[in-house]
């Protein structure tokens, strides 16, 4: 089962999904502060990170960064309703996914398996995919530029190559989440505008004038490249 490091100050929401995760086989090892839970990171190595946003003294986006700048670790956001602003600048962050506490162990736990599919699912084309100086290695599971592999997230990687499968092909948000994110309501629509945000920076020369990942408006995304 993967191993889940906790970053969560409210001691009574650390205890209660610590132990639901444990009951189902997960090694958890919790921490209540971002420092803390960076100490943690290269001891334990765990396969995914549960990222409370509202910590004492280093917040949850900032944890976010820090661990974005050297690992493409599974991230998943804890964040209380009605969070909005917080929830879009974490996802701006890094993150790969949010659940809205309080939330049950068997939700917490499907999104886990849901981000952590994406590590493994390399899409229906098992080829590399060249795209003028991009190379898509769907079997690899690796993207280069110019040669130079790129540092993507689990839900940047997968959104890209579901994108990219099929050139030209207009995708809704609706659609991309229910592929990328295993979601299938309409509220989480800025998991995905975040996702593309991020992997604009990435992939594209300008993030303004993307090649690439083009928007339709009113309709949804394609892959180009133009």
């Amino acid at each position: 089962m993967p191993r889940v490091l906790l970053i969560e100050d409210d001691p009574s929401v650390r205890e209660g999904v610590g132990l639901g995760l444990r009951r189902r086989g997960h090694e958890v090892r919790a921490a209540e502060t971002g420092e803390g839970g960076l100490a943690a990171l290269a001891e334990f190595r765990p396969d995914l990170v549960l990222l409370d946003l509202m910590l004492p003294g280093m917040n949850g986006v900032q944890v976010c960064r820090r661990i974005r700048e050297t690992s493409q670790l599974p991230i998943i956001m804890l964040t209380a309703r009605g969070d909005d602003f917080d929830i879009v600048v974490g996802l701006e962050a890094g993150a790969d996914d949010y659940i809205v506490k309080p939330a049950r162990t068997e939700v917490i736990e499907a999104r886990i398996k849901a981000v952590l599919r994406r590590l493994t699912d390399p899409g229906t084309r098992p080829d590399i995919d060249f795209h003028d100086e991009l190379a898509i290695d769907r079997a690899g599971l690796t993207v280069a530029k110019n040669g130079e592999r790129l540092p993507l997230a689990p839900s940047e990687l997968k959104l890209l190559l579901h994108l990219s499968a099929s050139p030209e092909q207009v995708f809704s948000r609706q659609q991309l989440l229910e592929y990328v994110w295993d979601h299938s309501y309409h509220a989480d629509a800025r998991l995905v505008d975040a996702c593309v945000r991020r992997l604009r920076h990435k992939i594209e020369d300008s993030s303004r004038t993307p090649r690439y990942i083009q928007t339709v408006r009113g309709f949804g995304y394609r892959f180009g490249p133009l």
